[in-house]
């Protein structure tokens, strides 16, 4: 599965990086507020950033996946803007790659389970255990995998977050090494690890909306 994700993101690349070429500045734009425009992303602004020293200090970003199907993500983004503590994430991506940022950025949906994986299955989780929390940690789901939980994102998912997750670190100041699956820091479903082949992605620094050198 996470080689079909790797190629499928290599396949995208080219484009991706011809259009960032000419592109602003990722870095500026990500510490922006209203509604800007980045490059390479399609966002729905149900909530404008606002002034980013303002924002909840976020240290770390959750990758979830949802058994929604297509078009789920716009209903549960919707659902969300309504209630934003509810259970669910800040941001949420549909299987065409649009990205719904969902709640203002001082918001604290419920996500999570309260870090309480502490057996290392994954990765050392010495740092997670009890650490990595809702109150700390922006929420990302990905939508479409109804029938079959192990189906990976989508190919434009994965264009979608090469550049989003680089927009989230720049504008919060998250290392690569603070992106986690959900099933990295939580006991979740056994049949598939949620969000592990794009958190791995994302911590890979080749994985990157820059375009290349």
């Amino acid at each position: 599965m996470f080689i079909r994700l790797i190629a499928a993101a290599l396949c995208l690349s080219a484009p991706l990086t011809a259009a960032l070429a000419q592109a602003p500045d990722l870095a500026t734009l990500a510490r922006a507020s209203g509604t800007p425009e980045i490059p390479g992303l399609k966002i729905v602004w149900l909530s404008p950033w606002g002034d980013v020293a303002k924002a909840n200090p976020w240290r770390n970003i959750i990758v979830h996946q949802t058994e929604g199907g297509a078009g789920s993500a716009k209903y549960g983004a919707l659902a969300q803007a309504k209630n934003p503590t509810r259970r669910g994430v800040t941001v949420w991506v549909e299987t065409d790659g649009t990205v719904y940022w969902a709640v203002p950025e001082d918001a604290i949906p419920t996500h999570g389970d309260g870090a309480n994986r502490n057996d290392n299955k994954y990765i050392d989780n010495g740092p997670t255990f009890r650490q990595v929390l809702k109150t700390n940690s922006i929420g990302v789901e990905f939508a479409g995998n109804f029938r079959d939980v192990a189906k990976p994102a989508s190919a434009e998912q994965i264009a979608a977050w090469r550049i989003l997750v680089r927009v989230l670190q720049a504008r919060y100041g998250i290392p690569n090494e603070r992106v986690y699956a959900h099933n990295w820091i939580d006991y979740k479903d056994a049949r598939y690890c949620e969000g592990c082949d794009l958190a791995t992605l994302a911590r890979s620094p080749a994985f990157s909306a820059k375009p290349a050198r």
